[in-house]
């Protein structure tokens, strides 16, 4: 059972930056970051292997950076340039196995473990 805590949500205004942190109680094979805003369903947006493969969804690309250090079961999401779209609540996840591939998509069902969520409000 790998336990899973995120931190650093907030409001910030467009433009602005946030950095999300995942502490994990254990090592996992992939780790990602997702998202839910209102209204709408759940949605990848980074995920990270043990041998650091990234993968980012389109919308992201160029604004966030996932980073993880394996010694401490710690995983970042940086994001920069956020936009009001970005608003949601942030949800760190941990799978057992390396799922996470450069060029495959987030499925929510690849993860074993999940975070309670952090806030993310993006507003003028």
């Amino acid at each position: 059972q790998v336990h899973l805590a995120e931190s650093g949500g907030g409001s910030v205004q467009p433009g602005g930056s946030l950095r999300l942190s995942c502490a994990a109680s254990q090592g996992s094979g992939s780790m990602a970051w997702f998202r839910r805003a209102p209204g709408k369903e759940r949605e990848g947006v980074a995920c990270v292997d043990q041998t650091h493969y990234e993968y980012y969804v389109d919308s992201v690309k160029g604004r966030f950076t996932v980073i993880r250090l394996n010694a401490n079961y710690i995983m970042y999401l940086q994001m920069n340039l956020l936009k009001s779209e970005d608003t949601a609540m942030y949800y760190c996840a941990a799978a057992a196995d390396r799922v996470c591939q450069p060029w495959k998509k987030l499925e929510d069902t690849d993860y074993n473990y999940w975070g309670q969520g952090t806030q993310v409000t993006v507003t003028s």
